[in-house]
């Protein structure tokens, strides 16, 4: 399978199931275009008709290109044919019953009341809760108890806001310290947090013990505070960037994320993304909203268009802001075109469900956050384990080619069929897809290896 596109003055060409990025000069692409459609005479005869007009360039050029096209297939890199599909149950199956990381819903209360909060304002369509220690504890040793021979062990704070449980999460960072020699293990903690807690105590024991900090931040100060306000009805910008700074500050400038969402209210994000630059944040990522579709926070159809601008304008911003010396990671745009995932994870996607689980204030598990709340999702909990094994057998075998949709997408062994989440809330299964959610993957991931062309080629274009 072959994509074919051009951006920021490259024409690139993407061998899908080989991982090939290929730069190229027009003819080339053309020929790439035409080759599996029509015999070699014919594409042979079209180039001369366009491009033997142009100085410079002879039939020899145009017979040399074809064959460059042609060893490349012989080598592998174009036109590899797709024969990882035999191999999705399999890859799968070899790490069935081992977890690897917990999102730990350390508090299913908030203290802001956002408006576009998936979570029901941070208590999940149910009670307010906070989990206590003993809970904590028990997930702590679930998970270690799961999780085979794997050394490396992941566990995020997770809300509602999990500051308003600060205590119990540095009582549960410190059991998880205690017995990681005697288990074998290494426990990297992240937490998310709205920044309204935020001190010198937070600052001091995140730089200690997380390896990263999600720190919400909207951007504009009038978007932000247009969702992201307390029970009052006011907004939470001035409080919360002066500590995101000094926390920031504080970490060196490293290990961290601000996350913005961005709605109907501001596709234009990249305005967003210039403000967090400017008020020093250089580790970002603004994420689409997720929300129902007759939500007035929904991105439209009408948007797409803007946002697909966006990315692009964003790409051009890193591209000068590298030649000038300020760079900054954007999340959706880190790839790597030398290596990257492994197919495993380029089939098998995020192992929601399986390797990774949400666990609730009380100890129940879902298969990730997003699902908290749902009862037809209830995978079990942490005393007894995965009892609704038919659920999980659901996700277990929810690979990139489980999806019918994502048959003959060229994006899905970057996306890995993407969010199991999304796909069930858009089409009411784990196995469909949000296709508004594809799209705009799909605009990222362009624009992503566009700019990893462009560092690739020391900005020669």
């Amino acid at each position: 399978m072959i994509h074919q596109y051009k951006l920021g003055g490259y024409n690139i060409v993407l061998d899908i199931c080989s991982g090939s990025v290929h730069v190229v000069d027009d003819i080339a692409y053309d020929i790439i275009a035409l080759y599996e459609s029509k015999a070699k005479d014919e594409i042979l005869s079209e180039m001369e008709e366009k491009y033997l007009s142009l100085d410079g360039v002879t039939r020899e050029d145009i017979l040399d290109c074809f064959e460059q096209v042609e060893e490349l297939k012989e080598s592998g890199k174009l036109f590899t044919p797709d024969t990882f599909e035999p191999m999705a149950p399999k890859l799968k199956a070899k790490t069935s019953g081992v977890i690897k990381a917990l999102c730990m819903h350390i508090a299913h209360t908030c203290n802001l009341n956002c408006e576009y909060c998936f979570a029901s304002q941070g208590k999940y369509h149910g009670e307010r809760a906070v989990m206590s220690f003993e809970v904590g504890k028990r997930a702590l040793d679930f998970l270690v108890e799961n999780s085979g021979t794997r050394h490396n062990l992941e566990v995020d704070f997770f809300g509602g806001e999990p500051l308003m449980n600060f205590d119990v999460v540095k009582r549960l960072v410190e059991y998880a310290r205690s017995i990681e020699k005697e288990k074998k293990k290494n426990f990297r903690f992240t937490l998310t947090t709205n920044g309204i807690l935020i001190d010198d105590d937070v600052i001091e024991f995140c730089n200690k013990e997380m390896s990263n900090v999600v720190l919400s931040l909207d951007g504009r100060k009038e978007i932000h505070d247009r969702y992201r306000v307390d029970y009052a009805g006011n907004g939470s910008w001035e409080r919360i960037v002066p500590k995101f700074q000094k926390l920031v500050e504080a970490r060196g400038g490293k290990n961290y994320y601000m996350r913005g969402t961005f709605t109907h209210a501001n596709p234009d994000f990249l305005e967003d993304i210039k403000v967090m630059l400017d008020l020093g944040f250089n580790e970002l990522s603004m994420e689409p909203v997720v929300c129902a579709p007759d939500d007035p926070s929904a991105l439209t159809e009408e948007d797409k268009a803007i946002v697909f601008e966006q990315y692009e304008k964003l790409a051009e911003l890193m591209i000068e802001r590298d030649k000038a010396g300020k760079p900054f990671t954007f999340y959706h745009y880190m790839i790597d075109l030398s290596g990257g995932p492994c197919i495993y994870k380029r089939i098998s996607g995020c192992g929601s469900g399986t390797e990774y689980m949400a666990v609730t204030p009380w100890g129940d598990l879902y298969p990730c956050h997003q699902f908290v709340g749902d009862e037809k999702f209830l995978l079990g909990n942490i005393y007894d384990g995965v009892t609704n094994t038919e659920i999980q057998n659901d996700f277990e075998s929810c690979n990139v080619y489980a999806r019918p949709d994502c048959k003959d997408c060229w994006a899905k062994l970057y996306c890995s069929g993407g969010c199991a989440a999304n796909a069930y809330h858009a089409t009411g299964s784990v196995r469909g897809i949000y296709k508004y959610g594809c799209d705009l993957f799909k605009k990222r991931m362009e624009c992503a290896i566009m700019v990893a062309v462009a560092r690739a080629f020391g900005y020669e274009s």
